[in-house]
């Protein structure tokens, strides 16, 4: 198999549906089988359904089984959905435990039962679907080799020989007691160097990082990333080894919480589905709602202006500067609040150093106003202002930055304490209100330094 570039993959793309239009299954599925499973999924996934539905089943299921694991969770589903039982069941009973899972549990309940029934290693399955998909039940595998204190290491490796893993991850491997609890974790380095005879209980690690069940996929993956794990154990309420989260799964899990803040970042709610899968109705309802609250807060600024309307009609300058100081203020505190945003994800700062990183914002707000108020003031002289209003604009951009900085710091901050998540107060809800509480600022400073 060949690992193929962006313009490899749309040739063999091109050759693929020419074989499609030509009948030629057996071609069409020699291009396929040419290939790694990501780059197969890609494929296919280009093609039309009824092509996808003629293609998965004829090839060998364990090939199909690994397309369907690289393909979006969604897509995955909707093609199974329409493919026979006889030829699902097939599939599903090559894929990894936790990926089967999580396939039966986004096909609809009758289909899901129907394959179930009929699955070679349905009694594995069943547990897993108990979990949600976002918790480390979910995301784990219970395929794992768990080793007894009293193993040698002769025999861990006789044991590893014959279990003959699929998995690629295989690095770490646990060590339970006589009722299958947790005990220790020993890696391949210890199993190769140590003596033949030495035990599991000498040479491993009694103190395994573990999550239980119910413990968030993205905690699951911050924990992974902290240690430099491949493999993480779960346990139940009894301290039970029940399965293991592999690395793959982390890295999909990543993916899928960035692709999340991202959205969020931007004032929307985040997609289910890949972009150009999404319906446009459906786009546009998970905007509308943020976009009218943005609408409504954005209104505060009208009632600002409305209120200091006679300031403007005594000095028609004032409004020259509007764009300039609302804009500086929302650019500040969108820095702050998306520099804090991401180190509370990656854990440099948690709910205990909310005071500490409000004082390092709020120190790093007096600089950068400082810089801009001297800026804004020559600015300002330059457009033939009377010295008075450069001073108010000066003073304002001082302030306003200030005030966005501690904002921005605070506001993730507070989400967090509140158990939100703090890319909802961020982007566009902040910029938006910096902009009405700036022209507060602006005008009540214009109003004592001009004297209106």
């Amino acid at each position: 198999m060949v690992h193929l570039t962006a313009l490899m993959l749309d040739t063999r793309l091109q050759e693929l549906r020419a074989a499609l239009e030509k009948n030629d299954l057996a071609g069409a599925l020699a291009i396929l089988q040419m290939l790694q499973p990501p780059d197969q999924a890609d494929l296919l996934d280009e093609l039309e359904p009824a092509d996808q539905i003629t293609l998965l089943p004829a090839l060998q299921p364990a090939e199909s089984a690994d397309i369907l694991e690289e393909m979006d969770d969604d897509r995955a589903a909707e093609l199974v959905a329409a493919l026979p039982t006889a030829a699902v069941v097939r599939i599903i009973d090559e894929m990894e435990p936790d990926e089967a899972a999580d396939l039966l549990g986004d096909l609809e309940p009758a289909q899901a039962r129907q394959v179930l029934a009929k699955l070679e290693d349905a009694k594995e399955l069943r547990p897993l679907l108990l979990h949600a998909d976002d918790s480390a039940g979910g995301l784990m595998t219970p395929e794992f080799l768990a080793l007894r204190r009293r193993t040698s290491t002769a025999d861990a490796l006789d044991a590893i020989r014959a279990w003959q893993p699929k998995s690629d991850t295989l690095s770490d491997l646990f060590v339970i007691d006589g009722d299958g609890r947790l005990c220790g974790v020993v890696s391949m380095r210890q199993l190769i160097i140590a003596p033949p005879e030495a035990l599991m209980i000498d040479i491993m690690d009694p103190d395994p990082v573990w999550v239980s069940v119910g413990t968030d996929q993205e905690a699951c993956a911050q924990l992974m990333s902290h240690y430099s794990l491949l493999v993480l154990p779960v346990v139940n309420a009894a301290h039970e080894l029940v399965g293991v989260i592999t690395i793959d799964d982390v890295v999909d899990v990543l993916e899928a919480e960035a692709t999340e803040d991202i959205q969020r970042l931007g004032g929307a709610e985040p997609l289910k589905r890949p972009y150009l899968d999404t319906p446009v109705l459906n786009i546009a309802r998970k905007r509308i709602s943020w976009l009218l609250l943005l609408f409504v807060t954005e209104s505060l600024t009208g009632s600002v202006l409305r209120f200091f309307e006679s300031e403007l009609q005594a000095v028609v300058a004032l409004s020259f500067f509007i764009p300039l100081l609302i804009g500086t203020g929302g650019n500040a505190g969108s820095q702050t609040t998306s520099t804090i945003i991401r180190a509370l994800a990656v854990g440099d700062v948690r709910k205990r150093d909310a005071l500490a990183a409000f004082w390092h914002e709020l120190r790093v707000g007096l600089l950068l106003a400082a810089v801009m108020a001297v800026i804004a003031y020559g600015r300002a002289l330059l457009w033939g202002t009377t010295p008075d209003l450069a001073l108010a604009v000066a003073f304002s951009i001082l302030a306003i930055i200030i005030w966005a900085n501690s904002l921005g710091a605070l506001l993730p901050l507070g989400a967090v304490a509140l158990k939100i998540d703090p890319t909802v107060v961020s982007g566009p809800a902040m910029s938006t209100l910096v902009d009405a509480t700036g022209l507060f600022i602006y005008f009540t400073i214009a109003r004592l330094i001009i004297g209106l």
